[in-house]
Formats: C-alpha cells, structure tokens, sequence
C-alpha cells in the first residue's frame, strides 16, 4: 500500500479477527497512526474527508474502517439466535442479559486486528458514538495498543443516565416506506436531521447528497440491527474506564438529542485524568462548520498540534 497522497486514500480489505474489515488510509505510512471507530449503522465514510485529510496533513496516518456488519466489511449472516431490538430493549431496562450474536469486546478485537494486519503499533484511537465505546474497550482491554484515546458523542453506558429525546428514540426504530433508493435516502435524511447539530445544520440537500452516496455503496439495516444488539448486550463499561491509562479526550456536544451531555460528561468522570470539551450546539453528527475545531482538538490532544 502507497499511503503518502495526503488527499486521496489507499484503500484496503485485511483478515482480522476471523472476519474482513475494509479500510481506506490518508497520508504517510512512515507518520503516527491515528484510527477512526465510526458509530452505529454508519460506513467509514461517516468520518468527513475534509477531517481526514486536514489530520494527515497534521503529520498522522489516518485509518478509517467499516465495522463489522456495515459497508463493505464481512456481514455477520447466520449468527445464530438472538433477541429482536424490543425484546433486548426490555430486557435491558430490567437488567435482564440480551441475547446478541457479538458484543463490543468482538469488534474492539477486529480494530485491533486491522492493526495487527497493517502492521501498526500503538495509535491514537478516535471514536464515535458506538466507535466511542469500541475505542474505551481496546484503551480498557488492549492498552498497550493505544497511545491515546478520544471518545467523541459517546458514554460509559451506566445505568440512570440521562435518556435521549422519545422523538429520537422513536426514530431510530422507523423504517423507509419502500426500498427505493430514493425512499431510503430521505428516511435517512430525516433522521439525520433530528439528531443533528440544530444550530450548526446541514441544509437538506447537503445531507441528501452524503447519504445518498453511503447507499450507493452499501446499506444494509440487519447490520446495524446486530451492531445494536451489540450495545444492549456489553452493558455498563464503568469499572473498564476506571482501568484506562492512555491519556484521554471526551468530546460531547451540549445539544445532543440522542445521547445527551450527561454521558459525555460520566465517560469523562470515570477516566482517571480524563479532559471533557464541551461543543456549543453540536448534536449528534460532525457538522462541516466543526471539523477544523475538532481535528485540532484531536491533534493537539495526540501530541501534533501544529502543521
């Protein structure tokens, strides 16, 4: 792999942990390594271009995957009996186990085995809602792999947390009223646009024209359906996050409908020396507006701050 065009990926497919994972590559191969966890049902391509690159020229090598069950990496097909989203729900509330076909600690070990398979060492670990959580496991479990850790619009999954919005919630479970790309790419839109930055908002257009790339190039919702099985079944990760050494951002947005400040603000409570920056009006998205912000304060944080 040829990773030293700072604007356009090299992009891959690796064996790791049992599976394939995908993954597209920005800047040098000689630079620190910098791993992007992207969050529940979304492609690597919910990490920004524009953000990738403006890191890469930053002095880092930066990785973007698909998770397993999403984009181009192995679908997890034929995984055997577990519970459908309501039941794990209920379950769930009353502290009952849920029934899933993996769990985050899996797909903590299939970030760690891209790393293994691109031959990488400690990187600096970024991730995103769900991507968030992944990237607290492998800091948790797998220390010595991560050199620092961000956990961007995330939580520590402890019980008695704020909830979202219902509206949100409610959301979340809709379905598009055909599968016509078309149907699918507005259904997607609208609910982009309720859990996004209200303050800091895509026009509808804009949104329509990123989501529909995404469906181009995959979409497939029983994936993400297992993906928040997953969730449902790791449960709270406070005693992990008490474990955790690598030095450690918590980034959250104030205006977040779906996974509220108060989960940021816990995640970073439960990490020894952690630091929480708080973005004015930013939901639950990377809003064009906030890349530059937010490849900084992630740069500066792994110890590259300037150009």
């Amino acid at each position: 792999m040829n990773g030293t065009n700072l604007s356009s990926p090299a992009e891959g497919r690796v064996s790791s942990n049992g599976i394939e994972i995908v993954y597209e590559a920005f800047g040098r191969d000689s630079d620190p390594v910098l791993l992007l966890i992207m969050g529940l049902g979304t492609q690597l391509t919910g990490w920004p271009d524009d953000f990738c690159t403006d890191l890469a020229g930053r002095g880092f090598r930066v990785i973007r995957f698909d998770n397993r069950d999403i984009g181009l990496s192995t679908k997890m097909e034929g995984a055997g009996d577990y519970d459908s989203p309501r039941a794990a729900f209920a379950k769930s509330l009353l502290g009952m186990r849920v029934r899933a076909p993996y769990k985050l600690a899996d797909m903590a070990r299939d970030a760690v085995g891209l790393m293994d398979a691109l031959g990488v060492g400690p990187a600096h670990v970024v991730g995103a809602s769900m991507g968030g959580m992944i990237a607290q496991i492998m800091a948790a479990e797998h220390a010595s792999r991560v050199a620092s850790l961000t956990s961007i619009m995330s939580t520590s999954g402890a019980r008695g947390l704020p909830q979202g919005r219902p509206g949100v919630l409610w959301r979340l479970g809709a379905r598009p009223k055909s599968k016509a790309t078309e149907d699918i790419v507005e259904h997607l839109v609208t609910t982009m646009r309720m859990i996004g930055s209200p303050e800091l908002q895509r026009s509808r257009a804009e949104w329509a024209e990123q989501i529909r790339k995404g469906v181009e190039r995959s979409y497939y919702p029983p994936g993400t359906t297992r993906q928040l099985l997953a969730i449902m079944a790791s449960g709270s990760r406070e005693a992990a996050l008490a474990r955790i050494t690598a030095p450690s951002l918590v980034i959250h947005g104030d205006a977040d409908p779906l996974v509220p400040l108060g989960h940021g603000e816990h995640t970073a409570q439960c990490i020894p020396g952690a630091r929480l920056e708080v973005i004015e009006g930013m939901g639950h998205d990377l809003p064009p507006v906030l890349v530059p912000r937010l490849a900084d304060l992630i740069a500066r944080h792994a110890g590259r701050g300037g150009p």
